[in-house]
Order: structure tokens, then sequence, then C-alpha cells
């Protein structure tokens, strides 16, 4: 049958349910907050009163960092309520989501009021972590059981993707099915299928991680520095690494996990590991917690020079002063670009930092080898769950791979640490890989028929690289592939993916050879983010040796790029992600169509460096305010806008918000949920625009600027904020030229002129700045500590 969901009902509004119901409301469904009518109010009939435990969640989950929500109005479709006065409204509601506290009991008795009012058909889904899916529904009536299921999502929902679905023998396939697609398409999540079984599968390996790291950590006397050190993002890790991350999560919450995964795996060959040291049962009993205390593994203290973190000290139990790791084998591994190659070079490292790395990997494969099929069937499912849930940058098998299977597994049986039969048998039969690569697509070893079978839903899930077999062109920087069915894609392998020469030329190039072999031009790229804009450095170095000819060449090649990335002959689509700023947000708003993920975070930010957008960005916004004008409006109001959103360096936190900043086009533009689908996305879009007839636009001559009236308002609130010491001398320059430019220079009145004039006035005032010493000293601030200094 077909289904849609329509209305989400969410039982609990704690930390995790309040936020659960904020992301649906942010994909535009109505939902409804349920929760416990607050002791003190149970006689009462105001409904303040017995909402006030709901309504508080919702209001500290809403102005909570990060935001829960795509944009502010998102709130307004959430109706609260209460379990006593409002659980007849989920009769009206398609998808009931359970989010109470982890006890059975109280689980239960939730779903028998559920059962009560839901109506047949209605999905019913639990969030547990810790308690087997089966239970929950035990008891209930056959329609419910076949309807319910274990959907676990990870905190904060909005951000980190992993939905881990866990089916009961109840469950019908079809649910399944439905709640697989529907979090990869709607939700933008990556949609793992558990077992029941403890803490499913992105915890139960994720705890063993951390377990083991613990343990290694004794083993090697390495301090709680020292190992956050190396197990960050040196080797594809979060910044908030093994100890971080436990306050962030509460150390409470993971010696309870541990001791879950410990008594409930009796048969779990590690379940030692799982034992939790005195050491880290003290800062329980001490009540150090982490974040939510106010202390754990770190303490944050007010010192003589300000604020100071502090790092637990677990032989005293007593904090001190951050020390900086120092391992040879580390910093010869810092200059690694590339993580494969990296984490190659951790693992050879002769000092104790390559022998953390080889005994924690040894154990890592150990286990995760054991845990097929216990856990799941299929090794992508369990680096899918970590990539997704822990924000590892690469999976745990894919790991195996890059350090190679055959030999890592001799030296694991060497050090006493053996690997599943099942990985035995595949070397025997001489596959030596977890993942390959062919013609495109990725395959994956299948342990059952000890053969390779597609990634599912691979067409969906575009890589670039794995189109190696399909280079059509490439520079130092960059890779032009044939992605199929006549479509061109471009990535670009940078520092922050910035924007070079070489990046420009191989943007031109690629167009040109689009446009002769091609039906279109996708760009994109896998990397954390699409891009974070021009290489100041380059403007950095060519300023300050007053290399002004130079200086102008460059910015009119950017220039000349944007303009011919907007006026070629065949569509030219972007599939932005992550951070996407400045030159990176100028290349998307000349793009024929953006196919942006949800979390991309875009705008024109080179205020924060004492410029103005220098590639177009100031005249495609001049333009776009001119198309905007609206008779019924004051002129200078949507001019306006545009102008305090580059003068504030202002950036969407969502794509959702960069649609009502006017840098994503209405009816033109699409938001992509899962950040995996927008490149397969903008190879549709590629494809849709080529067949139904593009026509190369012509280059617009009649701009509408407001000339001298616009810019006296504009230079007035410049004024005034300078005034009121809210921009300092140098905001002001910067301010008072971007005003010059966006109202089309010193013209006397409303007039019509070319986008090249624009980008003139825009050259020009952007040379001119580089010739500032407070804009100097801004741009090497960002590129010695990445913060831009306030001058």
């Amino acid at each position: 049958m077909n289904r849609s969901i329509r209305k989400i009902a969410v039982l609990g509004s704690g930390v995790m349910g309040s936020r659960i119901a904020c992301h649906f409301a942010g994909i535009g469904l109505p939902v409804i907050l349920l929760d416990m009518v607050p002791a003190a109010a149970a006689g009462s009939d105001q409904k303040t009163a017995r909402n006030q435990l709901v309504n508080g969640s919702l209001q500290a989950a809403i102005k909570s960092n990060p935001s829960p929500v795509f944009t502010a109005d998102v709130a307004k479709r959430i109706t609260t309520g209460n379990f006593d006065d409002n659980m007849k409204d989920i009769a009206s509601c398609d998808w009931i989501i359970e989010v109470v506290v982890e006890r059975l009991d109280i689980k239960q008795m939730i779903y028998e009021q559920v059962e009560k009012y839901r109506k047949p058909g209605t999905l019913i889904t639990s969030n547990t972590s810790g308690i087997p899916i089966h239970m929950l529904s035990e008891g209930r009536s056959a329609d419910f059981k076949k309807h319910f299921c274990g959907t676990h999502f990870f905190n904060p929902p909005r951000y980190l993707r992993l939905l881990e679905i866990i089916p009961t023998p109840d469950t019908d396939p079809e649910i399944v099915d439905f709640l697989m697609e529907y979090g990869d398409l709607f939700l933008g999540k990556t949609t793992v299928l558990c077992k029941d079984t403890p803490a499913f599968i992105a915890n139960r390996i994720g705890m063993f991680s951390m377990m083991s790291i613990f343990q290694i950590m004794e083993e090697l006397s390495l301090s709680i520095d020292e190992v956050d050190a190396l197990t960050g993002p040196l080797m594809g890790r979060p910044k908030s690494a093994t100890f971080r991350t436990a306050d962030v999560v509460g150390i409470d919450t993971m010696v309870k996990v541990a001791n879950g995964i410990y008594n409930n795996c009796p048969n779990d060959e590690s379940r030692d590991t799982f034992i939790v040291p005195a050491w880290l049962q003290k800062l329980v009993d001490n009540n150090w917690l982490g974040d939510k205390t106010g202390q754990g593994f770190f303490k944050k203290i007010k010192s003589a020079e300000g604020k100071e973190i502090q790092t637990l000290q677990l032989a005293t139990m007593e904090y001190g002063p951050r020390t900086k790791a120092k391992f040879a084998s580390v910093e010869t591994a810092r200059t690694i670009d590339s993580l494969p190659e990296r984490i190659k070079a951790l693992s050879v490292g002769s000092d104790k930092a390559g022998e953390f790395f080889r005994k924690f990997h040894y154990r890592l494969f150990s286990y995760i080898s054991h845990r097929i099929p216990e856990i799941t069937d299929d090794i992508y499912r369990l680096d899918d769950a970590m990539m997704a849930g822990f924000g590892w940058e690469i999976g745990a098998f894919e790991t195996w791979d890059v350090l190679g299977v055959a030999a890592t597994v001799a030296a694991m049986k060497k050090a006493e640490h053996p690997v599943a039969a099942w990985v035995e048998e595949m070397l025997a039969k001489g596959h030596t890989q977890f993942y390959k690569i062919e013609k495109g697509k990725r395959l994956f070893y299948h342990i059952p028929t000890q053969s390779y079978l597609p990634m599912p839903g691979g067409d969906a899930f575009i890589v670039l690289q794995h189109h190696t077999d399909q280079l059509v062109w490439k520079n130092s920087a960059c890779r032009l592939y044939d992605i199929g069915d006549g479509v061109a894609g471009l990535e670009w392998n940078t520092k922050m993916n910035s924007i070079g020469a070489e990046v420009l030329e191989g943007l031109n190039k690629s167009i040109t050879l689009a446009e002769e072999k091609f039906k279109g031009l996708v760009i994109a790229n896998s990397g954390a983010n699409f891009s974070a804009g021009a290489n100041v450095g380059m403007i950095f170095m060519l300023a300050i040796e007053q290399e002004y000819d130079e200086l102008d060449m460059a910015i009119r090649m950017f220039q000349n790029s944007m303009m011919r990335l907007r006026y070629s002959s065949v569509p030219v689509v972007t599939a932005p992600h992550g951070l996407t700023l400045g030159g990176g947000c100028e290349m998307n708003l000349h793009a024929d169509t953006v196919c942006a993920a949800a979390e991309t975070y875009i705008g024109l930010v080179e205020m924060g460096v004492g410029l103005i957008p220098g590639g177009g960005g100031t005249k495609e916004f001049a333009l776009r305010a001119g198309d905007e004008l609206h008779p019924d409006e004051p002129e200078t109001n949507t001019l306006k806008g545009r102008f305090f959103s580059i003068a504030t360096a202002k950036v969407a936190t969502s794509a959702h918000e960069a649609f009502g900043m006017g840098i994503l086009r209405p009816g033109r533009d699409k938001i992509i949920m899962n950040v995996g689908r927008r490149i397969a996305e903008a190879k549709k879009e590629v494809i849709e625009l080529s067949e139904a007839g593009y026509v190369m636009p012509a280059q617009r001559k009649d701009v509408k600027v407001l000339g001298r009236q616009a810019l006296g308002a504009l230079l007035a609130g410049i004024n005034g904020m300078w005034r009121g010491k809210y921009a300092s001398d140098h905001d002001a320059l910067i301010a008072r030229k971007l005003a010059y430019v966006m109202c089309g220079g010193d013209i006397s009145e409303q007039s019509l002129v070319s986008e090249q004039y624009l980008l003139d006035l825009e050259r020009e005032a952007f040379l001119s700045l580089c010739g500032e010493k407070k804009t100097l000293e801004r741009i090497q601030s960002v590129l010695k500590s990445g913060k831009p200094v306030r001058n």
C-alpha cells in the first residue's frame, strides 16, 4: 500500500523527544508533542500549568545551540499537550514516536494508552537505546505489533545522520522498508537496519572503541590530552575525540551503556573490555559527569588570563593545565592531507603513538569481525552506522582495507587478536578487500555468497572519486569525471576546498569540455565542506607585495570564471554542502540550479577579512535586489536587506534559511535532505534542463540600480552604526564601498546598467581595500589563527 506521513505525534519531550519533534517540523510536518502533567498541576484545570513541562522542554530545545530547527518559524508547526488531556489527539497522526524515560514499565503503560486512541495501521515506534525492542510490544494487539518497530535517533537528531531501524519478529517487512526509505528521503538520515541486540550497532561498536581506548591508555601510560590528540581529526574522528565526547554525552550515560552491554552480552568474547575501570566509576561517584555538572574529564575555570580549560589527571584525580601531545610520528602524519594515507603512516610509527594505533586497530578489527552476523549480516551497515552516528570519516572495515586485510590479519594473529572465521575464508578464496570499485559502482563483500554485491541504492548515492576509471581531465587540484548519462562531474581537493588559480582553471576547462562532449556539468565534492571561499593566502601575498596588476588580473579571472559558469551553452548545476562561504557562495549564485544539502551553511563573508565579495557576489546581490523591487514597497527595502547580509557577513545556518536570505531561489533551487543524494539529484537536474531544450542566457544589460537616493540612505545607516560603536572605522569604510557598488556608483537617479558595469565597480572596490593596512591585518589574522580580528 501507498503510505504517506501527514502528521506526527512525539510522546515525551525530553532532550531527544523535543528535538525529534523539531526535526519533523523542520521538514514541514505538523507535530503533536506530549508529556506528563507536572505533579503540582495535577488538580489544575489551567492549560498553561498542565502543559508547563512540555512547553518548557520545547522552549529549551529551540533556544539550544546548535539549533534543532532549520528556521525560527518551524516551532509554529508543533502543538504541545499532555498525556492526560491530549492522548486522544494521536488518532489524527500517521506515525507515533515514543521517547519517554528508559523504563520498560513506563513505556508499556504509555503503549496501553496509545492502543486506546491510535487508528489501525498507524506506525508506532520507540526511540529506546537500551531496552530490547521485542519486549516493548509484548501484550499488545496484532495490529500494534505489526506496525511497531525501533527507530533509534542520535542526539542531536538534526545533525547526526544515523537512524537505526530495529524490527521485531512481528514487524511487517513493508513497514521496515517504508521506515528505511522515509528516513533516507525525507529525514535525510543514513538508515541502518539493525538486529535487536544490546546497544544495536553504533553504540555497541562505539562503546567498545571507547573502552578499548581506556585500556590502551593505561597500558601505554598515556594522558587524557595525549589520547584526545590521537583520536580526533588526525585519525578521521570528530574534534571532540574520546574524552571530550564523553563529557558532552555524559560520563554517567557512557557508564550505563557499558554496564548494559557487559550484563546483557554474556557470550561476547571481548566482554571484559566493558568492565568499568575504577577511575571511571570514581567520576560517577563524585558526580563529575561532564558538561551537565560542569566538570568531568575537563573543567573550565577562571584564571588571571580569563577562562581556562583544565584536564583531569587520573593519577591524582586533580585538574591541571592542558598539555600538548608530542609524538614524532604524529608530526610527520599531520603533513599528509589524504586520510587513508595518514592512517597508514600513523600505523607504522615506531613511537608510542604508532603502538597506540596498532593496538587500537587490531582490537577493533577483531571485534567487528566477530559481531557479524550477531548484530548485522552486512559489513557496510556497521560502517554506515559508525560514520553517521559517531562522525567517523571512514568506516572500520574501510579502514581495514586501507591497512591491508591480509597483512593486518597476520599481524593481529601475532598480537593474539584473532579474527572471525569468515574473514579467514574470505582471504582463502582470494578476496583481499571488503570493498571494491568497479565502473564507478561501490561493491561490498557479501559473506553468505562469498562474492561482491553492489551497495544498495548505489545509483542514488554518487561519489565522484569512484569514477576514476572515467576520468576526463585533471590538474593539480581538480578532477573532471564522466558520471554517466552524458553528464560530467567536477570536484577539487584543496585545503578547506578553497578556490585558487588551479580551481578556476579546472572550472573553465570543465565547462569547455562539457560544452563539447556532455549534456551539462555538476560541480560538487565529497569533502567535509563545499568550499571555504577564495584562496585568501594568495590575495594576501599579492597585496603585501603591492602586485596590484597581478591582483587585478586574479580578480578578473575569478569574475570571468563565475560569468563563464553562468553563461555557458550547457546547464551547470552545483551541489553544495557544509561550509559554502565567500567564493564558494559566489559559485552557487551563478549556477543554473543549486541542489543544496539541508545542512549547507552559505554566505558572503568577505567583510570578515576586510573586503567585499569580489567574484561577482556583490554584483549578483545588486542584480537580485533590482529584480525584487516592488512598487508597493519603499525602493530601498530589498536593497537594504541584501546590503546588510553582506555587511554583517551573515551565514545561513541551513539551506532553508538561505532561501530567506535570497541566496537560494524559490522555484529554481532545491533542498536535498540526504547529503549523500545531492550529487545524483544534481545530475538529474542537468539532464532535465538539457532535455527541456536548454538555451544559454544572455548577459544582463538591464540591471536596475537606485543611485544616489539609495546610497544616501545606506550611508546614513552606516554612519548611525559607526556612531553607536557597532561598527569600527574600518567596518564603516568597507560598508561605504559596498554601498557604492550596490547602488550602481555615482548615478543621480534610478538607472539600468550592465552586469559588467557592476563587476568593474566591484573589482575596483575590492582592489582599493586590498591596499588598506587594516584589511591586510584581518587577512593575516584569519591565515594565522582562523579567526578574523576586529580592527
